[in-house]
């Protein structure tokens, strides 16, 4: 009877054990921001003397501070396709729209490959909940929706917030807000984007909080208008006009998010990354920084592409960790993957785990060694590779004047090879070319591994050739 007694407890308590080795084991959440058109030089941590940014600068007090974190592009649409995929824009032909431009339009021909292999379907095949609140801007008809990527939910807009019926009324819709894949309002108030998604990404978070989730919030601002717009209660509260009231609704739905986590008890469970797409384009004075760094957004400087990246998961990542290895949002899907206990994809990749580096003790005497140190961070304007870095040496290539494009201001000073040590010489003052010829060498043969590699596994993007507008139905 004894025996029998033992056993049945054993029974009982086995599922307990397992059910508490399951949560042990349980995969991270995590929370993307990436914002729009943000510079460096506007987050307080990194600097900024206009933008209270609190919740932020906490982020970045409670965990790690990246300082050579670089998108994949200058400009909207391939810097994000290459988030989702961890490849390089121009190897899954993101790198122009279906009319040549640099990013995509609405009712363009193009968009993301269904076929290819995202962010979210690399999640979702482990059990994740996924969800994206926010701005797209990668293909907007049905067939390149995020929902047909591996989401389960989408609420936001499909394209850039200043892609506005009045620009081109003979074709264009009215902005669409979406859920989903159905138009909910056209056109949205621009105005309550920001707080209207971060409702919803804590509404998704409070709904898939005993399962592992992914809430990807590509935020529409400060945006790609002349005049970003903020929701009244931030009206005129800035030091720096309609952008800096953006830039701190912002820092605002940072903190609700970070409130959610704390409320339902996720905040150790989470990991938390806050980035943006690419630089400030700074049309006047008043909009946006991208200081230490020289240039503005859409090129391949580095105002455009190094970018402000706070990672905060308590207990995983250390305190005002500091690191200035190089690492990219390429490298986010593989290292999501990692975490998660997901295969990679079965296209090849550009981006590395980056786990190493992210979790490494930061009492360490130097940075863990980069996986673009060996192979070299390639940086693309469309199809033209401008320059390449590895290490401390950034290389702008000899480019024909003629075929140039938007070549950023450190390179157009050198009809050669300009060279600079962007790890100390932040704001590229001093070109070393002369100085340093085996740098440049070495650097010149990444840059033509760097393009027989892409140029041999290049990937079509998704085709539409009658594509429709989107508008809400019963218009």
């Amino acid at each position: 009877m004894f025996r029998c007694l033992s056993l049945a407890l054993v029974a009982g308590i086995l599922p307990g054990l397992a059910d508490f080795a399951a949560a042990a084991e349980r995969p991270p959440n995590i929370v993307l921001f990436f914002v729009d058109n943000l510079g460096t030089g506007d987050v307080g941590c990194y600097g900024s003397q206009l933008h209270r940014t609190p919740n932020i600068d906490r982020l970045a007090a409670e965990g790690a501070k990246l300082t050579s974190f670089y998108v994949a592009s200058g400009v909207c649409t391939p810097s994000r396709a290459a988030l989702m995929t961890g490849c390089y824009p121009l190897r899954v032909d993101m790198h122009v729209s279906g009319a040549g431009g640099v990013v995509l339009r609405p009712l363009d021909t193009k968009g993301l490959n269904p076929q290819e292999t995202t962010i979210a379907e690399t999640l979702k095949s482990v059990g994740y909940a996924t969800g994206i609140f926010g701005k797209w801007h990668l293909g907007d008809q049905p067939q390149f929706l995020p929902t047909r990527q591996g989401f389960d939910t989408f609420f936001g807009i499909p394209y850039s917030d200043d892609m506005v019926r009045e620009l081109k009324p003979e074709i264009w819709p009215e902005l669409p807000l979406m859920r989903d894949e159905e138009v909910m309002e056209a056109p949205v108030d621009r105005d309550y984007l920001v707080r209207r998604c971060t409702e919803e990404t804590i509404k998704f978070i409070e709904a898939n909080k005993d399962r592992p989730f992914f809430a990807y919030v590509p935020h529409t601002m400060p945006g790609s208008t002349n005049h970003p717009f903020a929701s009244p209660a931030f009206h005129g509260k800035s030091q720096n006009g309609k952008y800096g009231d953006s830039v701190e609704e912002l820092d605002w739905s940072t903190g609700q998010v970070l409130d959610a986590l704390k409320r339902l008890d996720l905040d150790d469970d989470t990991l938390v990354i806050w980035t943006s797409d690419n630089g400030a384009p700074r049309r006047n004075p008043r909009q946006g920084s991208n200081l230490p760094y020289l240039g503005d957004g859409y090129n391949t400087s580095e105002g455009a592409m190094r970018m402000p990246c706070v990672i905060r998961w308590p207990g995983k990542v250390k305190p005002g960790y500091e690191t200035d290895a190089i690492c990219s949002t390429m490298d986010l899907l593989p290292t999501f993957a990692k975490l998660a206990g997901a295969n990679l994809p079965e296209n090849a990749i550009d981006g590395a785990d980056i786990g190493p580096i992210l979790f490494a003790d930061s009492d360490a005497a130097d940075d863990p060694a980069s996986p673009w140190d060996e192979k070299g961070f390639a940086f693309y304007y469309m199809d033209q590779l401008q320059a390449v870095r590895a290490g401390r040496w950034k290389l702008y290539l000899p480019l024909d004047p003629q075929d140039a494009k938007r070549i950023p201001p450190a390179a157009s000073k050198q009809g050669a090879p300009a060279l600079y040590d962007v790890r100390s010489d932040l704001h590229e003052d001093h070109e070393v070319a002369a100085k340093n010829p085996e740098a440049v060498a070495q650097l010149t043969k990444l840059a033509n591994q760097i393009r027989n590699q892409v140029a041999a596994e290049r990937r079509p993007a998704g085709k539409e050739e009658n594509p429709q507008a989107l508008v809400k139905q019963g218009k």
